[in-house]
């Protein structure tokens, strides 16, 4: 009875495994071809059917398999296909492609598409929206340092208060400007409508949590500038919790953050872009080496993920880190701890500061 009772486990384990290999493949499969946003023209002709398209996605690079594109439609059954032209990007999921089709043509010779990766600052946000659209750099700058219109989007979104007219800031929407990407009619889309856009994109995001913020002992405008910085120093969602861990245990203790990011934009510099040189030197209201406590406002715009650490930290004793070249984040408990891996880093030529 033992050895068929081993062999019964043998046997589910195998099972097992091998769905979630199948599961993982299939989901792999369907997922986006890329992360290129470009806008790929798609037409489908009269009597097409979604399998007949299956070459002509694949052949466009909007699909990654013809076999799984098709088991997707068998399993799903999407229905209503619509004849018409369409704007599809290799960034799009099966699902997402589909779930278009079926609703009929969006094709706009025009649309653009703005892609704001996480952890951009304002001043880079601006550089997007006028490499893209037809504004100026300095256009989008002057709109969102507009203190009149500030207030009007302060009265409109639950999130924005009052801390962002603090004269110390240097750009009052900067961290809730959400990180997307995002569709606009035109390259002479109004700039308010790209700021709104990303707001409203922002409140959607945060409204599932807004119990959870109200109820922290820090203000919304302190979290998103703690995430903010965690988007700038961290690599992924366990980097995220762990550094929001870091950062509230040092809080609770008195002692600075000493933030390498917060000294880069206290200076008005980018990092990986700017030389670091005495940043962390000079005093203003965003250097954690030189100010106690949480920065005047938010240093870049986290993405959902950072926002959400700061809320739920991994639960551990660290209280430093330090980061690496090749990207990897090393946590220490103790100072001689963090001093000893930092040694050891700029030995081996892996040390930002060597």
């Amino acid at each position: 009875m033992e050895k068929f009772a081993n062999l019964a486990k043998i046997i589910t384990i195998l099972c097992a495994s091998i769905i979630t290999v199948c599961c993982l493949t299939y989901n792999y499969n369907t997922s986006p071809v890329s992360k290129d946003d470009s806008v790929k023209v798609f037409e489908v002709k009269q009597n097409s059917t979604y399998i007949s398209i299956a070459s002509d996605l694949k052949e466009n690079n909007l699909i990654r398999s013809e076999f799984f594109y098709k088991l997707y439609i068998k399993i799903n059954k999407p229905t209503g296909l619509q004849v018409g032209t369409y704007n599809l990007s290799e960034d799009m999921s099966v699902k997402e492609i589909t779930e278009l089709l079926s609703k009929g043509s969006n094709y706009n010779p025009d649309i653009i598409k703005i892609t704001f990766p996480e952890g951009k600052q304002i001043k880079q946000i601006a550089e997007i929206i006028a490499e893209k659209t037809n504004h100026t750099q300095e256009e989008v700058i002057a709109q969102v340092s507009d203190k009149e219109y500030i207030k009007t989007l302060i009265e409109k979104y639950w999130f924005l208060t009052d801390d962002i007219l603090n004269s110390k800031i240097y750009y009052p929407l900067e961290g809730y400007l959400f990180p997307d990407t995002y569709e606009f009619i035109n390259k002479n889309v109004d700039i308010k409508t790209i700021i709104e856009t990303m707001l409203n994109q922002m409140d959607k995001k945060l409204t599932p949590l807004k119990e959870e913020i109200e109820q922290n002992k820090y203000s919304i405008h302190q979290i998103v500038t703690l995430a903010s910085m965690i988007q700038s120093e961290g690599n992924n969602v366990d980097d995220f919790k762990n550094m929001a861990s870091v950062f509230l245990t040092r809080l609770d203790k008195g002692m600075k953050l000493q933030m390498c990011s917060s000294a880069y934009y206290g200076d008005k510099k980018i990092m990986g872009r700017d030389t670091f040189g005495t940043s962390y030197l000079k005093s203003n209201p965003y250097n954690t080496y030189v100010i106690n406590g949480i920065p005047v406002g938010p240093i870049s715009n986290p993405g959902i993920d950072a926002i959400e650490a700061v809320l739920k930290p991994n639960k551990n004793d660290y209280l430093y880190f330090a980061s690496s070249k090749d990207m990897n984040i090393y946590y220490s408990k103790t100072l001689s701890e963090h001093e000893s891996t930092i040694a050891k880093l700029k030995k081996a030529g892996n040390w930002y500061g060597s």
